[in-house]
């Protein structure tokens, strides 16, 4: 009778909502079989998008109009080139401090703005070299823990905008805030300055959006075709002016709403655009910031595009390297007409679908309502309060860190609930990137571990009798990597002395030179432990040193 020592196969985990399995809406047929739920959508997407784009530029020590003209290449360009259905590209907060950087190493803006077309061309390079496969390898925890992670952060960012003790449009992802505050102090500070008129804007706001999101309403089908957080910002308008003129001590105060420029006419705003000055391209310090650029804003990308497939209702899948090359594209238009760096961004994406968004026209339509309100609405945006937008965010944020989501990843065991909250807790702490960075390298140690208990499988060999003078028999994997060197290398050393062993490597396609090594010194040591070991398969290499 044969005797098998082996550990379970490891497979992984698909992403599925936290509550159980929920009906799916189905595929759109075409591109604009939803444009019923995308125009809303877009519309939704376009409210939060505005302030993002004027503030990361305000942080990133660019021109006002640099945001707004990336948020636009973003929505018209990017989303039509882009094979994601629903992500939504424009200015990162990831790229703030980079940009700042940036700004003072190259001298000027202009010089940032030729080293922005410069990482676009390296991003189209990227695409075409297929480099968008590293996002497979990202583990689900992982992109869990930064989709949840990303949710309390939205929550603890926006609640000074909610009770009217912040002027800052944006902000930063970060827990170190650019005027010296963290998220937790920028919460204490705000309890000490309180607005009440921005205080019941945004409990309205709030009240209407969880109103909204209840089935009874749900399932009215005039519901279904206006998004909560269009009626909330109505709401939010009209009550700001109804206070204005009854109450004017308890309207919102000018600093609590949108600040968009007004712009007149097409030509003040080509006058009021910026270009690049591509002599800096002479300065080597050009390259290497459109390489920190075109690396940061790739990474960011694909972290969100994949975040973004497992929030999609339909589970669709984005093609990683067409959107590499499509970001490319975005990065060198924005570079040309004077914008800010741009990726695709999970937040506005989180808004998108919250809102109902169903195809690529929905950031579309944000696209051309950024540019129409550039032109023509800029007096009528400034009405609305950042209370009733951080009311948005509030329920956005709360969607992607629900208790539900927490309650699955412990029932999956310590091999994905611990690199799901160590995610969490680096990205709360530091920011986007360090912090998912710090969850691969614990979801890389955990696989380690797994790998250390599978791989190889030790039996007795059936073919000589299976009685227990036959030789034990261990049979390498299809592909033997590095990874499986730890699980090789405790079997042998766990073997008896006196054994009589078989290491086949005969059905291996490949052998990783590290596990040669490791057999190799085994079997110059066997003789010692008085291990008689026969090789099939498998190639002998000279050790390092010897």
């Amino acid at each position: 009778m044969s005797q098998v020592i082996s550990s379970p196969v490891r497979t992984g985990t698909p992403i599925a909502p936290a509550g159980g399995p929920t009906p799916q809406p189905a595929a759109p047929s075409s591109l604009f079989s939803t444009l019923g739920q995308d125009a809303p959508a877009g519309l939704v997407v376009f409210l939060v998008a505005l302030p993002l784009c004027l503030g990361i530029s305000l942080a990133s020590g660019a021109p006002l109009l640099a945001g707004l003209v990336s948020g636009i290449v973003g929505g018209l360009l990017v989303s039509t080139l882009s094979g994601s259905a629903v992500s939504v590209s424009g200015p990162a907060a990831g790229l703030t401090a980079i940009m700042l950087s940036a700004i003072a190493t190259l001298g000027s803006w202009p010089a940032v703005l030729a080293a922005t077309v410069v990482a676009g061309v390296l991003q189209l390079l990227l695409g075409v070299a297929r480099a968008g496969i590293i996002a497979l390898y990202f583990p689900a925890a992982v992109i869990r823990g930064m989709l949840a992670a990303i949710g309390i952060i939205l929550i603890m960012k926006q609640i000074p905008h909610f009770l009217g003790a912040d002027t800052d449009y944006f902000e930063d992802m970060d827990f170190l805030q650019f005027n010296g505050l963290n998220t937790f102090s920028a919460i204490a500070a705000a309890a000490k300055g309180l607005s009440p008129g921005s205080m019941l804007v945004g409990a309205v706001s709030l009240a209407l959006l969880l109103l909204w999101d209840t089935a009874p309403v749900r399932r009215q089908p005039w519901a279904r075709l206006v998004p909560g957080a269009l009626v909330a910002v109505l709401v939010a308008v009209g009550l700001n002016q109804l206070l204005r003129a009854v109450a004017p001590g308890l309207a919102v105060r000018p600093e609590h709403l949108v600040k968009l420029p007004v712009l007149s006419s097409l030509g003040e705003l080509a006058g009021a655009m910026t270009f690049p000055d591509f002599g800096a391209l002479r300065n080597p310090a050009t390259y290497g910031v459109a390489f920190t650029i075109a690396v940061v804003a790739s990474l960011e990308t694909l972290l969100s595009v994949e975040a973004v497939d497992n929030l999609d209702p339909l589970k669709r899948h984005t093609p990683t390297n067409r959107e590499l090359m499509a970001q490319g594209a975005g990065n060198l238009v924005s570079g040309l007409l004077g914008g800010l760096p741009l990726t695709a961004v999970i937040v506005r994406s989180s808004a998108n679908i919250a809102a109902g968004g169903r195809s690529k026209v929905s950031a579309f339509i944000h696209g051309i309502l950024l540019l129409v309100s550039l032109l023509f609405l800029g007096a009528a945006l400034n009405m609305i309060p950042l209370a009733a937008l951080a009311a948005v965010l509030l329920l956005v944020g709360f969607k992607l860190t629900k208790p539900a989501l927490y309650r699955a990843q412990w029932r999956l065991g310590w091999a994905q609930f611990g690199p799901f909250i160590i995610t969490i807790a680096a990205v709360l702490f530091t920011d986007l990137l360090k912090g998912v960075s710090i969850g691969l390298v614990i979801g890389f140690f955990f696989i380690l571990k797994d790998n250390a208990k599978a791989g190889s499988y030790l039996r007795r060999d059936e073919s000589a009798g299976g009685d227990d003078e036959t030789p034990l028999h261990l049979r390498l994997p299809e592909h033997v990597s590095f990874l499986n060197k730890a699980s090789i290398v405790t079997t042998l050393e766990q073997l008896p002395a006196g054994s009589r062993v078989v290491l086949d490597g005969t059905r291996s396609d490949a052998i990783d030179h590290d596990v040669l090594e490791a057999i190799e010194a085994f079997r110059q040591a066997a003789p010692a432990r008085g291990i008689e070991l026969e090789l099939r398969g498998i190639r002998q290499v000279a050790l390092a040193g010897h």
